[in-house]
C-alpha cells in the first residue's frame, strides 16, 4: 500500500439500464450543470455512453439487461482504473444503482476493498424475488456473489466480500418481508434508519467507517439519494416515507473521508426530471461538495498501486 496523492476525477456514467430510462440517466449532467466540477476542482475523466435498453427479462438470469450490465461494467471498471492508476480519486456519477458493480469490479482487480453501501434500500432482492426484473433492486446481490449468472459474464464469483461491506441507512425491511427479499447475512455491518437513530449520526458513521478501515486496501463509497428523507429527495423513483436529513448525510460523508482510506465514491438515483426547480441537484451539489472539499489535492489518502 502507498501513499498518493488525491485528486478528483468525475466519471459520467449515465446508465439507466438496471432501472428504467426515465431520467436517472441524466443525473451526471445535471449535477456538472450545478457546476460540481468546478467547485471541486475536478478533471473531467470522459462519458460512458450505456448500450440501448431492453425490456424484456433474459432467460439465463432472469434479469433485465444483465449481459448489457456486465459489458458496461468492464467498460467502467477500465475507466476506474485508468483514474486509480493516475492517483486521482474518482467520482462516479449515474445513472441507477448497477453502476456500482463497475466500480467494484475494478477494485476486486486491483486487490481486496471494502463497501459503504449507503441506501434507503438494501437492494439485495434474489432474481426471483424481483418482481421487476431490475438490476438496480439486486446490485448488492449481485456484487456479493448471491447472482452468478450475471457475473458469470465476468469471471468472477464475488466483486466483495460480505465482512467487507457496511449497509447504512436502509428502511425498507417491510417492503422485503412483503415482497420476498433474501434477508442481508450477519457477517454484513447492518444500520438501519432506526439503529442509526437509536446511537446518533456521529457515532454510527464512526461505527461504520471503524470497520471499513480494517480492510486492507481502503473502501468505496456507494451513495442512493433515496437515502435521503422523501420530504427533501422526492426526485427518486422508488419513494418511501422517513430517510435521512442533509447534515446527516453530510456526517457520514465527512467521517468516511477523515479516515483517508476511501478510494472512490459513486452516486446514484437521483432523477432530475422530478427536481421541478432545479433546487434539489444545487443542495446535492452543496452536500457533495462540502462533504468532499477537505479531501483536496494536497491531501494523502492509502490507496494501491495497481
Amino acid at each position: 500500500m502507498q501513499s498518493v496523492t488525491a485528486r478528483f476525477a468525475i466519471i459520467e456514467a449515465p446508465s439507466p439500464l438496471g432501472l428504467r430510462p426515465e431520467g436517472v440517466e441524466e443525473l451526471a449532467g445535471d449535477l456538472l450543470n450545478k457546476g460540481f466540477a468546478q467547485r471541486l476542482g475536478a478533471r473531467n475523466a470522459g462519458v460512458l455512453t450505456p448500450p440501448p435498453y431492453d425490456n424484456q427479462r433474459e432467460p439465463e438470469t432472469d434479469f433485465l439487461n444483465a449481459k448489457a450490465v456486465m459489458r458496461y461494467s468492464t467498460q467502467l471498471s477500465d475507466r476506474v482504473n485508468e483514474v486509480l492508476d493516475r492517483s486521482e480519486f474518482p467520482i462516479v456519477l449515474g445513472g441507477d444503482c448497477s453502476i456500482l458493480l463497475g466500480n467494484l469490479l475494478a477494485l476486486k482487480r486491483r486487490g481486496r476493498y471494502g463497501l459503504l453501501f449507503i441506501d434507503g434500500h438494501t437492494d439485495f432482492y434474489q432474481a426471483d424475488a424481483n418482481i421487476n426484473g431490475e438490476i438496480a433492486s439486486s446490485e448488492l446481490a449481485i456484487a456479493m456473489g448471491r447472482e452468478p449468472k450475471v457475473l458469470h459474464y465476468v469471471d468472477e464469483k464475488t466483486l466483495v466480500l460480505d465482512e467487507d461491506v457496511v449497509a447504512f441507512g436502509f428502511r425498507d425491511e417491510a417492503e422485503q418481508r412483503q415482497y420476498g427479499s433474501q434477508p442481508l447475512p450477519p457477517s454484513v455491518m447492518q444500520f438501519d434508519l432506526e439503529a442509526i437513530r437509536s446511537v446518533g449520526i456521529a457515532s454510527a458513521a464512526t461505527a461504520a467507517v471503524s470497520r471499513l478501515t480494517a480492510v486492507r486496501d481502503g473502501f468505496w463509497i456507494h451513495l442512493d439519494a433515496d437515502v435521503l428523507d422523501d420530504a427533501i429527495m422526492p426526485a427518486v423513483d422508488y419513494r418511501m416515507d422517513d430517510g435521512f436529513t442533509w447534515s446527516e448525510l453530510t456526517t457520514t460523508l465527512r467521517t468516511a473521508m477523515a479516515t483517508r482510506r476511501c478510494v472512490g465514491l459513486d452516486v446514484a438515483i437521483f432523477n432530475p426530471r422530478l427536481d421541478t426547480d432545479g433546487q434539489i441537484a444545487k443542495r446535492l451539489v452543496d452536500v457533495l461538495v462540502n462533504s468532499l472539499k477537505d479531501c483536496d489535492p494536497s491531501t494523502s489518502i492509502a490507496m494501491t498501486s495497481g
